[in-house]
């Protein structure tokens, strides 16, 4: 057996997470830009984390600015409690299966569209309150009225704004400042005082970061997976701490449906 087979030994663990954490953003860079008929960029190890996905991505140096936010985004999505993914990851984790597995898992479940994928949708749509030419005051109007789910809003477990949209904003609104283009950050700022007049629920994490990586020129079809690039720490550290004190996770079902129903014979169904 090799020294990393065990699946809750703690030092293989660490140094499969340190891998796994290092490949993501690394496999995604490289992907996107053979996608667009580029050679991949090989990190560089004077760049941290947060910049030399972007340097990998564009294959030029991102200045302090740019970097610095895209590690705030980062940090902000790397973890927040038994969301879907973290608890799917350690759902598998619980069987003793191993990291790389329990990782696929919470990959799979980020993949959904009630998990992952709200700042691409929320991205969209602000790209389609442009293309309208409609004020955007007028276009969330119409949509509401029209039953139009708006991205963005909600959170499982805020009533209120989630905290780190807060955070979020603003580095959105600098971005607009520093490169003379705030329309992205006047739209969402105007949908988000429209939705909590008329429905009380405010913005989540996805609201703002959808603009913010947009002004960066990361291509919108990639934010999920960076939301995992960052996450996949978070589903790590929990999964860790599963294999410390494990109980196989298996929740009892209670039958509700109908009871004494019989079973025709083949010949008379």
């Amino acid at each position: 057996a090799t020294p990393d087979t065990d699946p809750t030994d703690l030092d293989a663990n660490l140094r499969k997470g340190r891998r796994i954490t290092a490949k993501l953003p690394t496999a995604l860079a490289a992907f996107t830009r053979r996608r667009n008929g580029n050679d991949p960029v090989a990190p560089r190890a004077d760049l941290d984390h947060a910049a030399n996905f972007l340097y990998m991505l564009n294959d030029d140096e991102p200045d302090e600015v740019l970097a610095d936010t895209f590690d705030m985004a980062l940090v902000l999505h790397a973890d927040h409690g038994l969301n879907a993914s973290t608890f799917a990851a350690m759902v598998t984790a619980s069987t003793l299966s191993d990291l790389h597995a329990s990782v696929t898992s919470a990959i799979g479940a980020l993949s959904g569209s009630l998990h992952g994928g709200a700042n691409q949708d929320v991205m969209e749509m602000l790209k389609e309150v442009d293309d309208s030419e409609k004020d955007p005051l007028k276009w969330v109007r119409e949509a509401m009225a029209n039953d139009r789910r708006i991205p963005g809003f909600g959170h499982r477990v805020y009533n209120v704004k989630d905290p780190r949209a807060y955070l979020l904003s603003e580095r959105s609104k600098a971005l607009g400042e520093a490169a003379g283009e705030m329309k992205w950050y006047n739209y969402s700022t105007t949908i988000e005082e429209e939705m909590i007049e008329e429905t009380g629920i405010a913005p989540n994490v996805d609201f703002y970061s959808a603009s913010m990586y947009y002004q960066m020129g990361i291509p919108i079809d990639i934010y999920t997976p960076i939301f995992a690039m960052s996450r996949v720490g978070g589903w790590i550290a929990h999964v860790l701490e599963q294999y410390e004190d494990n109980r196989l996770i298996r929740p009892r079902a209670r039958y509700v449906g109908e009871q004494d129903q019989s079973v025709p014979p083949i010949e008379k169904r």
